[in-house]
């Protein structure tokens, strides 16, 4: 048998499919929970494949909270996609890190928000932007997940242009 011994700053940094692992090979070695085969919900296959107009009118309907649109633009980053049909997970404790919100609550909170704003953009009280597990996971479509990504990409792209024409117009003398 071989060991190895990690920081908490090591495994923080360390890739989410890797953190997912240890996690696993903790709680399997602590026998906490049997290791159980990877199951898509049933839920699952309610989620809305979100196109960038999809995704800009709920962050129109979100935008004036912020920890929702945290929330929401964290759901851009790369996830783990997995089953049939795929869908891209995020672990929920992730998601409470990286938006510095208080607890699970919080993001639950934030999550339901933004499936609320997703009814209101698709005027259909059965559609679903994001989905759950009963390991701590939020389940999204891929391709939602990739608009989310061109969003913020597209919504950088603007900033910095009106930053560089903005620094164009200090360093033009008047005349």
């Amino acid at each position: 048998m071989t060991g190895i011994t990690l920081t908490a700053e090591q495994i923080r940094n360390a890739p989410a499919a890797v953190r997912q692992w240890i996690e696993q090979e903790v709680i399997t070695s602590l026998g906490l929970a049997p290791r159980a085969p990877v199951t898509i919900p049933p839920q699952a296959s309610h989620l809305v494949a979100c196109s960038v107009e999809d995704v800009a009118g709920v962050l129109e309907h979100i935008r004036g909270v912020l920890p929702a649109v945290n929330v929401l633009l964290e759901l851009g980053r790369p996830g783990i996609s997995f089953g049939q049909p795929a869908v891209m997970t995020f672990r929920l404790m992730d998601i409470l890190h990286h938006t510095r919100l208080p607890d699970i609550g919080g993001v639950m909170t934030c999550l339901e928000m933004i499936n609320q704003a997703l009814i209101e953009v698709k005027k259909d009280p059965s559609v679903r932007f994001c989905g759950f597990d009963n390991e701590g996971h939020c389940l999204i479509a891929p391709q939602t997940q990739a608009s989310i990504a061109t969003l913020w990409q597209t919504m950088m792209e603007r900033q910095q242009a009106a930053q560089e024409r903005a620094a164009v117009g200090r360093a033009t003398p008047a005349a």
